[in-house]
């Protein structure tokens, strides 16, 4: 296991959320509104799909220590 994966996994939940939050939505915006033009989707809409799609990972490390 990495250091950075240790580091992250050390820290309490709610931190953690927040530093994917904090790493994957501005990545996710910034890609989907760079990538929106090329699909034909105006960049602001691009970029909230993007904040939607950089959603799905925060959500996925809920769901599995949920369980």
């Amino acid at each position: 296991m990495s250091s950075l994966t240790r580091w992250f996994r050390s820290k309490p939940f709610g931190q953690q959320i927040i530093i994917l939050a904090l790493v994957l939505d501005p990545l996710g915006f910034a890609a989907g509104f760079l990538l929106a033009p090329s699909f034909g989707v105006e960049p602001l809409l691009g970029g909230v799909y993007g904040l939607v799609a950089a959603s799905i990972p925060t959500s996925l490390h809920v769901m599995r220590e949920a369980s």
